[in-house]
């Protein structure tokens, strides 16, 4: 991964955060490493865990960020998460999973919060 690459995704972990905090989420943990990977941010909102899949994009040339969270992706997300879930012994929690678009190329930079945006197959 490329400096820029890797400044662009923490630039747009960071605006996601402050996003999520202003709507009433509880960030509980950035960066939260499994063996299959790393969830993005781990939240909390009115009791529901939340994990949240960030997609900052600076340009919208390979279109939306939102967009890049493909069947894969959510797949993956949801092997991090029941990890996440073994690990913290928090398998009784309710969940869901959001995902925010950063496009980094507005400015101010325009943050959309997807909630429920996919629903893994467990």
């Amino acid at each position: 991964m490329t400096l820029a690459r890797q400044q662009l995704g923490q630039r747009g972990e960071a605006l996601a955060c402050a996003a999520l905090e202003a709507r009433g989420y509880a960030i509980l943990h950035r960066r939260y490493r499994t063996r299959h990977g790393e969830l993005d941010i781990v939240a909390e909102e009115g009791g529901v865990l939340v994990f949240v899949e960030v997609r900052a994009r600076g340009s919208g040339r390979f279109g939306h960020a939102a967009e890049s969270v493909t069947g894969q992706k959510q797949q993956r997300v949801a092997s991090m998460a029941e990890s996440y879930l073994r690990l913290e012994r928090a398998g009784e929690r309710v969940c869901r999973f959001d995902v925010v678009a950063v496009e980094t190329e507005a400015s101010p930079p325009q943050v959309t919060v997807y909630r429920d945006a996919f629903r893994p197959g467990w």
